[in-house]
């Protein structure tokens, strides 16, 4: 008589439905603020809420996430043949990387400042049309304007008008 213990298949099959529902519910507070806060998308007052609701909650809920999986993973690897094995690896990883992201502040990798600023004459610039909205600063006499179509990539730009250190946002 084999000595193994046999689990149940009916307690296996729980424990993958439980597994699956956890990963899911831990890449999608990760994933959720990300897909919600994009460049060039229309975003709600409710949908930047929820995203940050997530992305405070998403270092803890992926810490447990990933705990609980893993151990329904150590649970699940006695008895489970070769290629379950590798499908648990596959699955862990990615949680693994949403818990390692979570602790990242990937808003501002989406949305970073722009690094080096050229300035040009108006007679120069091309991307600029006459439709288009720009921000203006106008300080001690100098003059620039930020086209609105790059700001909304980047937010912000850290510049020196007229002397004086500015940070122009939109």
């Amino acid at each position: 008589m084999n000595s193994m213990p046999t689990f149940n298949n009916t307690y296996r099959r729980i424990v993958w439905l439980l597994l699956l529902i956890i990963l899911i519910i831990g890449l999608a507070v990760v994933i959720t603020p990300i897909w919600i806060i994009q460049p060039f998308k229309p975003q709600t007052q409710r949908g930047l809420e929820w995203s940050y609701v997530f992305r405070r909650v998403s270092p803890f809920v992926t810490v447990i996430a990933s705990l609980a999986v893993l151990l329904m993973t150590i649970w699940l690897w006695r008895g489970t043949r070769w290629f379950l094995k590798m499908l648990l690896v596959v699955l862990l990883l990615p949680l693994f990387a949403a818990t390692w992201m979570a602790r990242q502040n990937h808003f501002e990798w989406m949305f970073r400042p722009h690094a080096s600023i050229a300035y040009s004459s108006v007679p120069e610039t091309t991307f600029v049309g006459d439709t288009d909205m720009v921000l203006a600063v106008k300080n001690n006499g100098e003059a620039v304007a930020y086209p609105v179509r790059l700001m909304a990539y980047h937010h912000l730009v850290q510049d020196v008008v007229g002397g004086t250190p500015l940070v122009a946002t939109y």
